[in-house]
């Protein structure tokens, strides 16, 4: 096989895996017309059409997806074998691609990456703040971040920052002339803030005591995607917001904002950073879970 012949596959596989010549470019560090020429000169000598592309998509065609299935393992394989080489450098290098929510991110992903990067300054780190519930495989990200309800079975997955617990929270202000909920079945006469997932659906407040489970169907005037915002409207007050214990810590302590049904809202296991069940984990990855379980010893799949 000509070194051109490879590198033209290579670029066959970047563009179907991403769908997208844009996206492609740039993983790969060259130009989309370039890439856009090495893709009709491998379906010129081949004879056959590997992609369909509009202005809007690129799919395989039924023979580039053929060819797609025996060479994604192969330039995979390759992938591992060049990182594994890497690896016996003195100095780490390579990316390492994580996607987040941003709860995860501002909580515990960015301290962990700050001494990360200390620690192996020739690794370059992307982070990738999604709130939606992203696919790590076909998005090409290396890890995760979710909560672990939340994980897929056939992923690896490790603690990340330990338990976290959710509260109520309202602010003086809204409470001076109401009556504090004391169930959360009292939350229907209060006015909640109320948070959309990126999938579209409302959130369910959710509670649990002596082993009894509630989910609250909360309503309010306000719908917000963030929970800073969400943190936001509460201090206004603008009614009852249902966020991340440590979003609020200071606002609670200088009495800005106050505790609401703090018996209903207990610990739960929290983040999981996890991955994709490779033989060969790459080693900016693998040097970023050392880290893991050198804060945390319990840190294991």
């Amino acid at each position: 096989m000509q070194r051109a012949d490879l590198s033209d596959l290579a670029a066959f596989v970047a563009i179907a895996t991403r769908g997208s010549f844009r996206a492609a470019a740039l993983d790969l560090g060259v130009s989309t017309s370039a890439l856009s020429h090495a893709l009709r000169g491998l379906e010129t000598r081949l004879g056959v059409r590997l992609l369909n592309r509009t202005t809007r998509s690129v799919a395989p065609t039924e023979a580039g997806a053929a060819l797609l299935a025996r060479l994604a393992p192969a330039f995979a394989e390759i992938a591992e074998a060049v990182g594994e080489a890497g690896a016996r450098r003195e100095t780490l290098t390579g990316a390492l691609r994580i996607n987040a929510p941003r709860s995860a991110c501002r909580f515990v992903l960015m301290p962990l990456v700050a001494r990360f990067l200390s620690r192996h300054p020739g690794v370059r780190v992307e982070i990738s703040a999604d709130d939606a519930l992203t696919d790590v495989v076909a998005g090409r990200f290396d890890a995760g971040v979710r909560v672990g309800e939340r994980l897929a079975g056939d992923m690896i997955a490790v603690p990340l920052g330990g338990p976290l617990r959710f509260t109520v929270v309202g602010s003086p202000a809204y409470l001076a002339d109401r009556p504090a909920p004391e169930s959360p079945a009292d939350l229907h006469g209060h006015r909640c803030i109320r948070q959309r997932f990126a999938g579209g659906s409302l959130y369910r407040w959710e509670f649990e005591r002596g082993g009894r489970d509630i989910a609250v169907a909360v309503d309010g005037p306000l719908i917000l995607n963030d929970q800073d915002l969400i943190v936001r409207a509460a201090l206004d007050g603008l009614g009852l917001g249902f966020v991340f214990e440590d979003s609020v810590r200071e606002h609670l302590a200088a009495g800005r904002l106050v505790r609401l049904l703090a018996d209903w809202c207990p610990a739960f296991p929290g983040f999981f950073l996890y991955h994709a069940g490779r033989r060969q984990v790459p080693p900016p990855l693998r040097a970023f879970l050392d880290l893991l379980r050198e804060i945390d010893p319990t840190a294991r799949p």
